[in-house]
């Protein structure tokens, strides 16, 4: 199979995507990603109404990069004037591709009828469709759920009329919108999406490894797989992954290359956001990154580092401690100080990066971990 997936005027040379994910992929996120070798990394979900009234926080989601090799924005609305504005902003701000979002669980957004809600009425899903299509000369695709319970799983049927309006790719969450993120995706039921039509159909749903991308594959018949959640903490995998359903061996990077690479956002971050705010917004990116590595080997020792590190109120305290943490080929095996005592100690206590060295004893470990 080719590694390549065409939308529209568009090649996506690389069958795992990055999932576009509120609150993650922001552009020093996708900078990141892109840098690493990721092939296709959406925005965040950018609202089309707030877009054209100029909300800033809109703005910064659609925000577009420098030396970004593919710039893909995805939209949400309810109503089809806004959604036609919505995709010519888009366009105009130089995506590559425009994105719908008709499958976001979230109560905020279901409740204003949009996301996943759209699902419950698909005429009125088709005309938003409609607008967005013909609003622009950029490739449209769409990212759906099942249906919105397992009493309605309308994927396929929506799929079907999308690509006869003009939607160019369709990626599909194997799970109902009912079921959030519980139990786990039915990757083959995206087999039904994959028959009714033509166009390249993206399968997404707890996909975190290159195992895990075969499995889906296979039960769905897709021409790609979507990352989300496995991306947390993980800049890399999408890449990674991609190279390792190749026949490439898959491994995670050594601490040297880690460190480099969180760091590397942390300094995009703070460029993008500026140094608060920038710190802020790094900061999950930062919890996840310590909780997703294999040291310290304790997953308790990590989530007390990655308590300690995510107080920390400088840039350059974070480097400090997370160097010192990840250092050579070491890593944490044994909590001095309790939990319970460490949440005592105060936060003035905790925000040295000493401190963070003090509680925590180092040993010897391998520096490369295989997958």
């Amino acid at each position: 199979m080719s590694r390549s997936i065409r939308i529209g005027d568009v090649t996506v040379p690389g069958r795992v995507w990055a999932a576009p994910m509120t609150g993650v992929s922001d552009l020093p996120f996708r900078k990141t990603a892109s840098g690493l070798g990721a092939a296709y990394v959406a925005t965040e979900m950018v609202a089309c109404a707030e877009l054209a009234r100029g909300r800033p926080d809109m703005v910064r989601r659609a925000a577009v990069g420098e030396g970004l090799p593919l710039t893909v924005i995805q939209l949400v609305g309810r109503s089809a004037d806004w959604m036609a504005r919505g995709a010519a902003l888009a366009e105009a701000a130089g995506a590559d591709i425009i994105d719908l979002n008709f499958g976001c669980p979230a109560k905020e957004v279901t409740g204003a009828l949009s996301g996943s809600a759209l699902m419950r009425d698909l005429d009125h899903a088709c005309r938003l469709i409609d607008a967005a299509v013909s609003a622009t000369r950029r490739p449209v695709t769409l990212k759906m759920r099942l249906g919105w319970d397992h009493a309605s799983i309308n994927a396929p049927a929506l799929a079907e009329r999308a690509e006869r309006i003009g939607v160019q790719a369709i990626t599909v969450h194997g799970r109902t919108r009912q079921q959030f993120y519980t139990g786990q995706a039915d990757w083959s039921a995206v087999a039904a999406v994959k028959q009714a039509v033509r166009v390249p159909v993206i399968v997404n749903g707890d996909i975190l490894d290159a195992a895990d991308a075969l499995r889906a594959l296979a039960a769905s018949g897709a021409d790609a797989v979507m990352l989300g959640r496995g991306l947390n903490g993980r800049p890399w995998a999408t890449a990674a992954i991609d190279r390792a359903l190749a026949g490439e061996p898959f491994a995670e990077p050594c601490p040297a290359a880690r460190l480099a690479i969180v760091l590397g956002q942390l300094r995009e971050s703070l460029v993008f956001y500026g140094d608060r705010l920038g710190l802020k917004m790094f900061r999950k990116h930062l919890g996840w990154a310590v909780m997703a590595a294999p040291w310290p080997a304790s997953a308790d020792v990590r989530r007390i580092a990655k308590a300690e590190l995510c107080r920390l109120e400088t840039a350059s305290a974070v480097e400090a401690a997370l160097s010192d943490l990840w250092a050579g080929d070491r890593y944490a095996t044994e909590v001095i100080v309790p939990h319970s005592a460490a949440a005592a100690a105060g936060s003035a206590d905790i925000a040295s990066p000493t401190m963070l060295n003090s509680r925590l004893r180092l040993a010897s470990c391998t520096a490369t971990v295989s997958a």
